[in-house]
């Protein structure tokens, strides 16, 4: 059976800020929750329901991706996403109930190291052929000292004696029992009674990476590649996070982009336009030559088949279309302007056979006037 939309799920638009979607959350969770519908079996599927929505489109990471590309975005059979689950019932407290009581209580909280981003300027060039960089990362790694612990060498943590090594205490409130973060230790379980004397106990310190990156050829403005395991160190040895690094392209001279598909604007002279000619345009493989017709007008746009980008995902090659303009002549002497001026008088003695466009704007004109002064 296809999964519902999340949005639909929760009862919210697509564009409704974070606060909306955790209201309507918890109106759902507090009307669907197991502890007020006890064997209520429909009642339970829309309660794990709602929860696996609200824990995709609460990330924005995870939400940035189901917008993208809905469930196979977040789905971990996919390949693409994160993954998502229908979460036990615990976890509900702490997402909402806690913030209804009191507390950050619910699950244990992850200690997992946060993800990064970096912002990659790239050429046009580069972003279509693909290529290796290096970049420096300013991010917190595992301290060497201790390992991670953020205890002095030769010292362990020792079990917390509010929560017995558990990272969590137990709140009755009314009907619920609540699972709270534990004050003194904060979710971990454990106390450092002799810290590190490099990382003062955090188990991490502040470094530099260097790290190479292998861009793929045809990614675009926004794109993102994931470097997994590059982001912050997690705290007490937990799991490190990732790296995102993200394309910006820079602004090319001769070429705008527009998803697979190059343009440009090619300036050609009155010569040219008129009796036809073969132009040399510049693609991103070299040079190409352009046939101009006889009688071509300016804007007309040339279309340049699988002369554009290939797409990073489905290698469908796009092209280049190639407008021309027609450039005024400037900086004329005499005898270019008594030329010019001799051939416009032949060309207007032609009238309509030479300038149909300007013979029926004048018309046009004309009819304007006439209805304006009648």
């Amino acid at each position: 059976m296809d999964k519902r939309d999340y949005y639909q799920v929760l009862g919210t638009p697509k564009n409704s800020p974070d606060a909306d979607l955790k209201k309507a959350y918890r109106r759902l969770a507090m009307k669907f929750h197991p502890d007020r519908n006890p064997g209520d079996q429909e009642a339970e599927k829309k309660f794990k329901e709602a929860k696996e929505a609200y824990e995709v489109l609460s990330d924005p990471q995870k939400r940035s991706a189901y917008d993208q590309f809905g469930h196979a975005g977040v789905d971990r059979s996919s390949g693409m996403g994160g993954g998502t689950g229908a979460a036990g019932f615990g976890d509900v407290f702490g997402d909402i109930f806690g913030d209804i009581f009191g507390g950050s209580g619910g699950r244990r909280s992850s200690n997992r190291g946060s993800d990064l981003q970096y912002s990659l300027d790239l050429s046009l060039e580069d972003a279509v052929r693909g290529t290796e960089t290096r970049i420096r990362v300013p991010t917190l790694v595992s301290c060497e000292t201790c390992s991670g612990s953020g205890a002095r060498p030769g010292t362990s943590p020792s079990a917390c004696s509010t929560c017995g090594g558990q990272g969590q205490v137990r709140m009755q409130q009314g009907f619920f029992s609540i699972q709270q973060t534990c004050p003194q230790c904060r979710g971990k379980g454990s106390v450092i009674t002799s810290p590190c004397s490099d990382c003062s106990g955090g188990g991490r310190v502040q470094k530099t990476k260097t790290l190479q990156v292998k861009i793929p050829a045809g990614v675009d403005e926004g794109d993102q590649i994931r470097l997994s395991g590059e982001g912050e160190a997690g705290a007490a040895g937990a799991a490190t996070g990732d790296l995102y690094v993200q394309v910006r392209l820079k602004e090319h001279s001769i070429f705008t982009r527009d998803g697979d598909n190059l343009y440009c604007e090619m300036p050609i002279s009155i010569a040219t336009a008129t009796l036809g000619g073969d132009i040399e345009i510049p693609t991103l493989e070299g040079r190409a030559n352009l046939k101009i017709p006889l009688e071509s007008q300016s804007e007309r746009i040339f279309r340049l088949r699988g002369k554009g980008v290939r797409n990073v995902r489905t290698k469908a090659q796009g092209d280049l279309y190639c407008k021309i303009k027609i450039e005024t002549p400037v900086n004329l002497n005499r005898k270019q302007k008594d030329l010019l001026m001799e051939f416009d008088r032949l060309t207007q003695e032609g009238g309509e056979r030479h300038h149909p466009r300007e013979n029926s704007w004048s018309d046009r004109l004309k009819s304007f006037f006439e209805d304006f002064v009648s």
